[in-house]
Order: C-alpha cells, then structure tokens, then sequence
C-alpha cells in the first residue's frame, strides 16, 4: 500500500482508493454492499476527527457488517474497524484510517450520510 492516496472520482466509487488491492471488477459490487448496509441500518453518524468515524448502526446488522469489514481490510489494510457493544438495538461501528487516508474516510462518511438521509 503507497502511502498517498488518490480518491477514485466516479460518482459510483468515490471513496475507493486507487491503492485498494480488491480487484477493479469487483470494487463497484463492494461499494454496492457498503451502499446496502449505509441506507438499511444507519441510525447516525459522527466525526470527531479527520482519522475517526463513529457509524450508528441497526445492531441486527452486525453479523454482515462484521464480514463485509472484515472483507474490506484484506484489500485496504489501512482501515481499521470496532465494533462496540449493541445497546437498545443499536452498534457503534468505529473506522480509523492513518493521516495518509483521511481523504478516504471523508469520502466515506459523506457517502454514508448521503445514502442515510435526513434520519441521521
């Protein structure tokens, strides 16, 4: 993984890095599934900073989302995620991403918030 990142600009991948080792014909099915989980089980969405987002999920969706980050760190490794503990239906997802990255992590929680809509 290079460490400078350049946010792909297609309107439907544009958090994907051009580093990522996932194969080009399989990255628009992964953003798909990113888009599936962000407009069904968000519940909300904060950043407190560049390199931190807290994602608020509908916790019966743990179990994909869980295999689908875990799928997604084999091809960007320099994503990290944590899932807190479920609390009244609902699981605190964290993403971090190194300084080098944090322009793919805006790029991802503005997709996030987009798909979520005024719920969040």
């Amino acid at each position: 993984m290079d460490a400078t990142t350049t946010v792909s600009t297609h309107e439907s991948d544009d958090w994907v890095p051009h580093s990522c080792t996932l194969p080009a014909a399989d990255q628009p099915v992964r953003v798909r599934e990113f888009d599936d989980l962000f407009a069904r089980a968000l519940r909300g969405i904060e950043q407190p900073n560049p390199t931190v987002l807290h994602l608020t999920l509908d916790a019966s969706e743990q179990p994909l989302a869980a295999d689908l980050t875990a799928r997604e760190t084999e091809c960007c490794s320099f994503f990290g995620f944590a899932f807190g503990e479920p609390v009244d239906g609902e699981i605190d997802l964290e993403v971090t991403v190194p300084d080098a990255h944090a322009d793919v992590l805006a790029a991802l929680a503005s997709r996030a918030a987009s798909l979520a809509g005024s719920d969040v």
